[in-house]
């Protein structure tokens, strides 16, 4: 349990570290990420970015399992 906690915890700081990079990735703006506002809310669910992501990571575990 203690690995997988400080596993977790050096992906988290990495992450961090590599925010401004990642946050220029256009994830969460791909065509068919639904949008859907109104006068006083906003209504987001990125459904095109989440299987963009689970296609990469699936790849990338299979690559590691190999």
């Amino acid at each position: 349990m203690a690995k997988l906690l400080v596993g977790l915890g050096l992906v988290l700081v990495v992450a961090g570290l590599a925010w401004p990079w990642l946050s220029r990735l256009p994830l969460g703006r791909l065509p068919g990420d639904i949008v859907i506002e109104r006068e006083h809310s906003r209504f987001y669910f990125p459904w095109v970015s989440c299987l963009v992501v689970s296609a990469v990571l699936s790849a990338v575990l299979w690559l590691f399992r190999r």
